[in-house]
């Protein structure tokens, strides 16, 4: 047991040496100015004046392991590829965090990689989709969010199809379902059971009565390597626009329709104030690629993605380092009230 411990301190000992270090303006190899920290559950991300350094945190749970250098170079690289599908010119490359010969860090020195960082161009903050929505500037923004709409439209019709058969695709929405079910039902998150019951138990019945029509989904190459968490956060209106920050470390997160991630887009828009800008999306792909998924599948994957976004902010309150709590609370109730169960006869034609 106590060499587990070493090992876990080792490890910790590392990041906080690393995130100490790319705290320094002098760090960087370009003018860095003041530079801004952000930490989100998976990484450490450095902002500085026109470029950006996430490093991984060395972290195992969750389907997610980045416990050694290795395994985060390896991530890193994955991160970088897929990335540059949707953010070409975002995404830089991976560069080393080395040991020097007097014992310091330097980015891509002289000396052995100590770990590893995904650097990236700084995206202007206006230009952010989620910023602009929450200022109220959607229909000023109507053209340039349609040029992001066509791009992702574009990708769609031209992704990698999933990996994946009918009835795996099912059984991981299914999984999601059950894991969501047990987590939110816990009485010491205080969320209201019943509904939670209620909506699960209708996106089950509806995987199960209307399995026709995602074999179909699957059956005509509809499920492709996607995004995996496509939100306004996520989408920048920048030149020829850019979507940044997919899922990287899990490939099933990965296996979407694409119906799924505009619904789930729809949802997030809705929840900043502005829904029109989900239909914006949902039409402009529906026009590029002739693709029309029919209104109870989008229905479906709505309840679907809320109820796992609950999920997601519930476990918030888990984590002893999260301070703001109720935050996260109020976060899951929000999500919960914005989707009312699938109707036992919600139609499972299939176009």
């Amino acid at each position: 047991m106590a060499g587990c411990s070493d090992a876990v301190n080792a490890r910790e000992s590392i990041t906080a040496e690393a995130v100490a270090f790319l705290r320094r303006p002098d760090a960087y190899p370009e003018p860095s100015g003041e530079v801004s920290v952000i930490e989100t559950h998976m990484s450490w991300v450095f902002l500085a004046a026109a470029h950006v350094y996430k490093l991984k945190k060395a972290i195992r749970q969750d389907g997610m392991d980045f416990s050694t250098p290795d395994l985060r170079r390896r991530n890193c690289l994955e991160e970088v590829r897929l990335n540059r599908r949707l953010a070409p010119g975002v995404y830089q490359g991976v560069r080393p965090l080395t040991r020097e010969a007097d014992g310091n860090l330097a980015i891509a020195g002289r000396g052995a990689p100590a770990d590893w960082v995904v650097h990236m161009r700084r995206l202007p903050a206006d230009r952010n989709l989620e910023v602009i929505l929450r200022a109220g500037r959607a229909l000023a923004e109507e053209s340039a969010i349609r040029g992001a709409a066509r791009r992702l439209a574009r990708f769609y019709a031209s992704a990698d199809n999933a990996r994946v058969s009918a009835d795996a695709y099912r059984k991981h929405l299914a999984s999601g379902a059950h894991d969501d079910l047990v987590t939110l039902i816990e009485p010491r998150y205080g969320l209201p059971a019943a509904k939670v019951e209620a909506l699960v138990g209708a996106q089950l019945a509806f995987l199960d009565r209307c399995a026709r029509l995602f074999e179909r989904r699957v059956d005509s190459g509809r499920i492709v390597e996607g995004h995996g968490d496509l939100r306004p956060e996520h989408i920048w209106l920048d030149g020829a626009s850019a979507i940044i920050d997919c899922v990287e470390f899990d490939p099933m997160l990965r296996a979407v329709d694409p119906a799924d991630e505009l619904a789930f887009l729809s949802l997030e828009c809705e929840r900043l104030g502005h829904p029109v800008v989900g239909c914006w999306f949902l039409e402009t792909y529906t026009q590029a690629t002739g693709d029309a998924p029919p209104p109870s599948l989008l229905r479906f994957y709505r309840v679907y993605r809320a109820v796992r976004r609950a999920t997601i902010a519930a476990r918030h309150l888990d984590d002893p380092s999260v301070a703001d709590s109720a935050r996260f609370l109020a976060r899951a109730r929000q999500y919960l009230g914005m989707v009312e169960p699938l109707p036992p006869d919600a139609s499972c034609a299939v176009p």
